[in-house]
């Protein structure tokens, strides 16, 4: 199975941004250990800053694979740009946070995009992403 893993803006900041929030691992090295951990199945990952690079990932993901981990970040609580890509997406999406978004800033507790998505997982750090691998590996279409 191929899954591509979209991450939003600073994600490509992980291992030195808010540590106290985000953790000290990389997301380079964590997705070596995910992809180590899933050796029959293809993980790729896409990130971006920008919106409209965002869309155009997850358009083409659901051409390219069999199922999309999303975590677009601040992204998730404003853009109804990413949410209405989301709707046309074919294949099954899992939305990822990596802190608990229910226990930050009231902004961050609501999530525009998550309507069009499979599942949302929030709070258990980066291994976050790999729950929802496993999700999307023993799904049932």
């Amino acid at each position: 199975m191929h899954i591509r893993i979209i991450n939003g803006p600073n994600l490509d900041l992980l291992g030195t941004r808010e540590p106290k929030v985000y953790g000290t691992r990389t997301f380079p090295d964590f997705l070596a250990e995910l992809q180590a951990a899933f050796p029959e199945h293809r993980i790729d990952h896409f990130q971006s800053n920008h919106e409209g690079e965002l869309i155009e990932a997850l358009r083409a993901a659901g051409a390219g694979c069999e199922g999309v981990v999303l975590n677009a970040a601040g992204y998730s609580h404003t853009s109804v740009a990413i949410r209405d890509a989301l709707a046309t997406v074919p294949v099954p999406v899992v939305e990822v946070h990596i802190s608990n978004i229910h226990a930050r800033e009231a902004f961050r507790q609501a999530s525009l995009t998550a309507v069009h998505c499979a599942g949302v997982i929030s709070g258990f750090g980066l291994e976050g992403y790999r729950l929802a691998v496993d999700y999307l590996l023993r799904r049932k279409p």
